[in-house]
């Protein structure tokens, strides 16, 4: 089977969760849709086994709804990495 490795660090201000597999990637052709509601990549895929195409649209819209991003690198036959840039803020810089 395969793996999944995530971490998080403290880069220039911003915290990066890092979530990495050593999978397949995603093929060239499907990488600017992965973030679309109900975008499936698969679609032999039945539910039993595969997903609604939702999760990453939902953590991209939360991310972006906290001023964060999600970023994703992709390399053929050695995984996907995506990142999510989370700015740091301190108690003074709430706005509540």
């Amino acid at each position: 089977g395969g793996s999944i490795n995530i971490s998080c660090d403290l880069v220039e201000g911003h915290v990066v969760i890092k979530i990495k597999d050593n999978g397949i990637g995603i093929p060239e052709e499907y990488r600017e849709r992965i973030f679309e509601r109900f975008y499936r990549i698969d679609k032999a895929r039945s539910r039993d086994f595969g997903g609604t195409g939702l999760g990453l649209a939902i953590v991209k819209h939360t991310a972006e709804a906290h001023d964060s991003k999600i970023e994703v690198d992709i390399t053929a036959n050695d995984g996907t990495e995506f990142r999510i840039v989370i700015p740091v803020v301190t108690r003074g810089e709430l706005d509540v």
